[in-house]
């Protein structure tokens, strides 16, 4: 108990505070009537070569913003990724179609994803057969699925956010830009 004490005083003394983790917010919506995809990628976070696998919200004094991101599990770098005002299927398309450019991966890639409405959607879904790539989504209520987006965010959120409040929008788009490009890739 003396230890404990002595820790406080020590971090009150240096002006540190504990960092607690803010409560979690679901923004999938995964009651919806679209077809689920089977989980084809089923945790196989590994591939052995790029562009074989691919697999949420930021508060600003303005309001939400949306953040998709498309991940190339080989190389672990966002290879797409779109911000909006909304999580709608145009947002997660724009990301999609963002790696598609980037990438131009050959026919047979698994792109996998959660199974919000967004991503279930006939347009989502209609883009991947446009692109020939194959769907796969993670079980009802399993984050663990998709973990590597899990801990891209987590990363986001708790390492460059933190308690941040952007004042604007713009701000945020232009700051998460920099994440993206100039820190996260550089690193993986």
């Amino acid at each position: 108990m003396a230890a404990i004490v002595s820790v406080r005083k020590l971090m009150k003394t240096l002006g540190l505070k504990v960092r607690t983790k803010k409560k979690y917010r679901i923004t999938t919506n995964s009651n919806h009537q679209y077809p689920v995809a089977e989980n084809i990628l089923n945790r196989d976070f590994n591939p052995d070569m790029p562009n074989k696998a691919w697999s949420t919200y930021i508060r600003t004094q303005e309001g939400w913003l949306y953040l998709a991101i498309v991940i190339d599990l080989y190389s672990r770098s966002i290879v797409g990724w779109s911000i909006d005002k909304q999580m709608t299927t145009s947002l997660v398309k724009r990301a999609l179609m963002r790696a598609f450019n980037l990438r131009q991966p050959k026919k047979g890639l698994v792109h996998h994803s959660d199974r919000g409405s967004q991503y279930a959607s006939h347009e989502y879904q209609g883009l991947l057969r446009q692109y020939q790539k194959q769907p796969s989504m993670s079980r009802k209520g399993n984050c663990r699925d998709n973990s590597p987006v899990e801990r891209f965010f987590s990363s986001l959120k708790r390492e460059w956010i933190g308690d941040q409040l952007y004042h604007s929008r713009s701000e945020a788009i232009a700051d998460i830009r920099e994440y993206l490009m100039v820190y996260y890739n550089s690193v993986q």
